[in-house]
């Protein structure tokens, strides 16, 4: 004989919310897990870099905090089945989320007492486990409550998993196609933060529960606002102020300007790496690489006049191009990129931009260009997919006869582990010639590693005329001697040629990676880092 109080106990727990709410709630509350999964990894990026060891991070802490939700969710549902302390659940996870854009400053810089590696995995536990823990206790809550006839126990759990599922599908397609870059990281983490308040309260409203429907609704006025962009002093009195921080769907652009004694300089940085820097005033580049990038290839096959400029920047390299009488085209994945060079950077707008991916469109039959420069960064490392054997051929087939391939990479020279023998051998596979020339003086003492400019050609490398270089800014004359320097030789023997199916790229020189990006977190403030 069925006992009769089990079918009581269950009826009671669906009587304080509809079933209709519930299926809601699954499909909400699944997509706002890959919201803040997808969102997490552009909070951190700027600060601890866009690598595989950030999404690792990730991913890790968002099983693991969904893990340990799981488990406390189905022990607590089946001592409190009520929808109050469901919702009051959802309603701390999104109180959590609105609150991260205002800790993620020192969240993060607690991390780094972890190191590198393990800051990245601390600073997304601190930051994103708890709303994701307690968005793990959903799942197990809303089948307790949904499952009142036992009998078709399978049948509910399954449409509640196959909503939950569907509102991840449409959490992250929505945020990688229009969240990142209509909304931006920090607004997305308020509308998500919001959305699971405003569910909370619409539960607590239509159960008439007042007590939770003032507690969420005080949460509210936290989802709007927006921080002002951060201005601040150095020590040596320079004032270093965010003048534009806006989240694309590639990156987190920001134009930084510094302003100390009579000297003003502006730099575009994309997800916290410096992408390029000039004085204010005039214009001219103030780092050594934008020279080298645009200048050699000249030196080398004067009698150009047609280039390809691959990935813009602030557009240093097409803007002397142009001016020096080149027909330049540019190609450049984020229109935002584009954007905030022709606003802040007077990068000119009668040369074209094709917003497009490079690899596709150096894979097209078109145009034959004198000079193809490859300057793309994601994150600290240019993409292991345009720098492949095949991606090289295609760069070749766009290249006129005897053209200069010039990239600007940043990578050490020396050891198992550097990645520039590894790229150097596949240009040579592709060209007849490659010579590395770097854009920073090398210490003695110190592996050779930084800033280089690769050149790659079927013809003479050898300088037919000095590199044009008599508007140097004062910030980066060491250029000239570097201009004159013989390349640097690299040692190939052992070196993988990079392909599509095999190309470790991200796994060569981490130790090198991991330091550029120490030194940018020790030399640029944390809310510099962090702004928007």
């Amino acid at each position: 004989m069925p006992d009769p109080s089990a079918t009581s106990r269950s009826a009671v727990a669906v009587r304080p919310v509809a079933r209709g709410l519930l299926f809601v709630t699954a499909g909400l509350t699944g997509g706002l897990v890959m919201v803040i999964e997808i969102l997490g990894a552009r909070v951190i990026g700027p600060f601890f870099g866009v690598s595989l060891f950030v999404w690792t991070a990730l991913i890790s802490v968002t099983l693991l905090s969904l893990a340990g939700g799981y488990a406390f969710g189905g022990w607590l549902a089946d001592r409190r089945p009520s929808a109050d302390w469901l919702y009051g659940l959802i309603a701390a996870a999104g109180a959590y989320v609105l609150l991260v854009p205002m800790f993620k400053v020192g969240a993060m810089e607690f991390g780094l007492g972890f190191g590198l590696r393990g800051g990245t995995f601390v600073a997304a536990m601190l930051l994103f486990g708890p709303s994701l823990f307690l968005l793990g206790c959903v799942s197990p809550y809303l089948l307790r409550l949904a499952a009142a006839d036992l009998a078709r126990l399978g049948r509910t759990a399954g449409v509640l998993y196959a909503v939950s599922t569907a509102g991840s599908f449409a959490g992250s397609a929505l945020t990688g196609f229009y969240l990142l870059g209509y909304v931006g990281v920090s607004n997305g983490l308020r509308l998500a933060g919001g959305l699971l308040v405003a569910l909370a309260i619409i539960h607590f409203l239509l159960a008439r529960r007042w007590q939770g429907l003032v507690a969420g609704l005080a949460l509210l006025p936290a989802a709007v606002g927006q921080p002002p962009l951060p201005s601040v002093t150095l020590d040596n009195g320079t004032r270093a102020s965010v003048i534009a921080a806006h989240d694309g769907f590639y990156g987190a652009v920001k134009v930084v300007e510094y302003r100390g004694g009579s000297l003003a300089t502006r730099e575009m940085i994309i997800d916290g790496l410096v992408q390029g820097g000039m004085d204010a005033a005039d214009g001219r580049p103030i780092y050594e690489y934008a020279y080298l990038l645009s200048r050699l290839p000249l030196a080398v096959r004067p009698e150009g006049r047609s280039a390809l400029v691959v990935g813009l920047g602030m557009g240093a390299a097409p803007s002397w191009l142009a001016r020096a009488g080149i027909d330049t085209e540019v190609v450049e994945i984020d229109p935002l990129v584009r954007d905030m060079a022709r606003r802040h950077f007077g990068f000119r707008e009668d040369i074209p931009v094709h917003i497009e991916d490079a690899r596709t469109f150096l894979a097209r039959d078109g145009r034959h260009y004198d000079y193809i420069l490859l300057d793309v960064f994601n994150g600290d490392t240019t993409p292991g997919y345009l720098l492949s054997l095949e991606a090289l051929r295609a760069v070749k087939q766009r290249l006129a006869a005897d053209g200069v391939l010039a990239l600007n990479l940043i990578g050490g020279v020396d050891g198992d582990e550097a990645m520039l023998p590894a790229i150097v051998r596949t240009l040579q596979e592709v060209f007849a010639g490659v010579s590395l020339h770097p854009a920073f003086v090398p210490a003695a003492d110190q592996p050779l590693a930084g800033n280089f400019v690769l050149l790659a050609s079927d013809g003479p490398l050898a300088f037919a005329r000095p590199p044009a270089l008599d508007d140097v800014h004062p910030l980066a004359a060491s250029v000239r001697r570097l201009a004159t320097q013989p390349p640097i030789p690299v040692n190939t023997a052992g070196a993988v040629v990079l392909t599509d199916e095999f190309n470790p790229l991200d796994l060569l020189d981490t130790a090198y990676k991991e330091s550029v990006r120490r030194h940018i977190i020790e030399t640029t403030p944390h809310q510099i880092l962090l702004a928007g």
